[in-house]
């Protein structure tokens, strides 16, 4: 059975095939002002038998290319346990919202917590830091590893940590140190969060915040233990609804796999 997964978000659109339960092909493509075209490229790309969405975007794909559907957390169980059996917690920090999952073997949610209503410790947050230093999210990463110390960012509001970091780089402060603040002040979100959930190790790091360099190694310290990061980290979720398809088989569309506190 050939399965597309469709991962529909703010930022990115991102696609995994499945063929007779393995992975045949992966794509991460920019979402642009068109989500649901892109979405339509990468339906187009392979012939499959079943399509199934997550993400923002997966009602509208939903009507448009008749897949089925899942939602973000249930996706990113699936995928998450499926890519490392022995984890137990996942952490994803996307283009607009970071979540937190706690799940039982099997990809079972057990408890979530999901921001989804502000950027902040997001990684539209770094990106708008980035821009206020004139550099990319790469390099932002790569001064904040090499710092010998750090600033401390007391606003995680994007509009107001913005003119706080240009008053901190107006005053002489090390670009270095900024950058390293700005991603121990998202880490410190973070870790709230996976408090709250009761996240334990070993935690699953997915989602496009999961190949910055910077937010790995202090999740890693804050957690006092090792992340896990998959090869290729942001189609975490595309691997959870292809193999929801897989799971389907014949059967009717179930459109829920993990227990909801809201239609997320």
């Amino acid at each position: 059975m050939r399965v597309l997964g469709l991962d529909v978000g703010s930022r990115t659109v991102d696609a995994v095939w499945l063929e007779d339960g393995a992975a045949a092909e992966s794509a991460v493509l920019d979402a642009g002002f068109a989500p649901q075209e892109v979405a339509a490229e990468l339906v187009a790309r392979r012939p499959v038998d079943r399509v199934v969405a997550t993400g923002y975007g997966r009602h509208a794909a939903a009507e448009r290319f008749g897949a089925d559907v899942i939602t973000e957390i249930g996706a990113y169980a699936l995928g998450a346990s499926r890519l490392f059996p022995e984890a137990r917690s996942i952490l994803d920090i996307g283009g607009q919202d970071t979540k937190v999952i706690l799940f039982a073997a099997g990809g079972k949610v057990a408890d979530f917590e999901m921001n989804d209503k502000c950027a902040a410790g997001t990684g539209r947050f770094l990106e708008v830091m980035a821009r206020a230093f004139g550099v990319d999210v790469g390099e932002m990463a790569e001064e904040a590893i090499a710092a010998d110390g750090s600033v401390a960012v007391s606003s995680m509001c994007t509009v107001f940590a913005e003119s706080e970091v240009i008053g901190l780089l107006h005053r002489g402060e090390p670009r270095a140190r900024i950058a390293r603040g700005l991603h121990e002040a998202v880490v410190r979100r973070t870790l709230s969060s996976l408090h709250r959930v009761r996240a334990r190790p070993p935690l699953v790091f997915a989602g496009g915040g999961a190949r910055n360099a910077a937010l790995v190694e202090l999740v890693a310290a804050g957690i006092g233990g090792h992340v896990l990061v998959a090869p290729d980290p942001q189609t975490v979720g595309a691997l959870g609804a292809a193999l929801y398809g897989a799971a389907l088989r014949g059967a009717a569309p179930l459109h829920q796999q993990a227990p909801e506190k809201e239609d997320i």
